[in-house]
């Protein structure tokens, strides 16, 4: 089959965009909710900006669980941003990949004419999750509802049993597969064994996530990343689940997590439970040209794939494929790569499928392997593993900081990439613009830090 071409008919730029600190959610609510984390990324990119709030086309979010007093939080964080009442918003979910799908909405947008500036990204409260409750439990309270006399709601009071009162976990749902039966977890496992990665391989790259991310802090190289306060004052600067400290050793004592007791899959080597948000301002030529906006790259073209379920990991590797293949590039064209570590376990996987012949020719519809993807190019300042995976917005972060790096380090290309819950892959490839808009600004540069990333200070 022939990569289908889904490039943009018109350029669509990246002029600036920003993130909160990624925060590990800790067995209970987080201090921000969805909207707050969404408002505390942008509010600073758009305070760089030469243009109001009120000049954006659209704001396009996407978001897998806000809350039940955030529907369509897009337009909730449009109208508490000051966009002003005739800025539409939307949201759009597809799973791990919500973020890049509102990168890629506004982009077929910028490309159709239909929009010039739109502000787009991701967020993910994933400590905010709601518990629900059993439908069995619904069906009671409707029971208790309708019952209009005192002998119909002693009746229904005698059928209740503790038990109704078990809540429904709309987190661990939400991360399995109800085609397949499978938690996400359960399907990195199986393609461990297929492209026989053993649990030292992710351990290994476990460890690594979280020396890159330490070093980056270290070195300031986060420079998307901005502070953000919450309600009593405390201040929160950086990834707060880097774990500096991490050995192999240490790694080899955790249980497995999915597939017990036999399993190689652990929370060590997994992506973590995180709430965070990431946002990008988008723009047409016509844009860059009339307010002089400086541009950090241009978005060249967004692949979408799809997989069984089962084996939804191996999502990146469907979509990387055709994009090289549209572009006739190799991936030795690519100066650094952006994989979302969902598990250590998965991007391994899918470096190994690239390379594998009989996967390429069987599943990808290629004659030969893709080839290799240098692992010194591949999330040089960690990932989910190390900085944690709030569903909605990796996609967006995973673009920007890909962005970022290409500007710092005078690269020209860049890929990045998600598995999606459900059995689908994204990628997307951007590319370093030269020539055009203003002299690229390296906003927010931060200086090196040694603060610990967990501690909270009082502002």
């Amino acid at each position: 089959m022939a990569a289908k071409k889904n490039s943009y008919s018109r350029p669509v730029f990246i002029v600036d965009g920003g993130r909160t600190p990624f925060l590990k959610a800790r067995g209970k609510p987080g201090p921000f909710k969805h909207a707050e984390l969404g408002i505390y990324a942008a509010r600073p990119v758009l305070q760089r900006m030469p243009f109001a709030p009120e000049e954006f086309d659209e704001v396009i979010m996407g978001s897998t669980m806000p809350g039940p007093d955030e529907a369509n939080i897009a337009r909730v964080v449009a109208l508490r941003l000051g966009c002003g009442d005739r800025v539409p918003a939307f949201t759009v979910q597809r799973n791990c990949a919500s973020g890049m799908q509102a990168l890629d909405s506004a982009a077929l947008n910028i490309a159709a004419g239909r929009s010039n500036l739109v502000l787009a990204g991701g967020i993910e409260a994933m400590s905010q999750a709601p518990l629900l409750l059993h439908t069995k439990m619904v069906t009671w309270l409707a029971s208790w509802w309708g019952a209009k006399s005192f002998p119909a709601k002693l009746k229904t009071l005698k059928s209740f049993r503790p038990g109704l009162l078990a809540p429904v976990i709309a987190l661990l749902k939400g991360l399995t597969d109800p085609v397949v039966g499978m938690n996400m977890g359960q399907t990195a496992e199986k393609i461990a064994y297929r492209f026989n990665i053993d649990r030292e391989m992710m351990d290994q790259f476990a460890m690594d996530s979280h020396l890159k991310l330490h070093q980056a802090q270290l070195d300031g190289a986060l420079s998307e990343v901005e502070a953000i306060f919450d309600a009593e004052g405390n201040v929160y600067e950086l990834d707060d689940g880097v774990r500096p400290d991490t050995t192999l050793e240490k790694l080899a004592k955790l249980r497995p997590a999915f597939d017990k007791p036999y399993g190689l899959v652990t929370p060590g080597n997994s992506a973590q439970i995180t709430d965070g948000a990431a946002v990008l301002v988008l723009a047409s030529e016509a844009a860059v040209k009339q307010y002089d906006l400086p541009v950090m790259a241009r978005i060249v073209e967004t692949q979408w794939a799809a997989l069984s379920p089962a084996e939804m990991g191996l999502g990146p590797a469907h979509a990387i494929a055709p994009l090289l293949k549209s572009n006739k590039l190799k991936p030795g064209a690519i100066d650094y790569w952006e994989i979302n570590e969902a598990f250590a376990a998965q991007v391994l996987a899918v470096v190994a499928a690239l390379k594998d012949n009989d996967y390429c020719n069987n599943h990808l519809d290629l004659k030969s392997a893709v080839g290799e993807i240098p692992l010194d190019k591949l999330n040089i300042h960690g990932g989910g593993v190390s900085l944690g995976h709030p569903v909605g917005a990796s996609g967006a972060r995973i673009v920007l900081h890909l962005a970022k790096v290409l500007q710092e380090r005078n690269a020209r290309r860049g890929i990045a990439s998600l598995c999606i819950g459900g059995g689908q892959g994204g990628a997307m490839l951007i590319e370093r613009e030269t020539g055009i808009g203003a002299p690229s600004k390296k906003a927010g540069k931060s200086k090196p830090s040694t603060r610990t990333p967990s501690k909270r200070t009082k502002k």
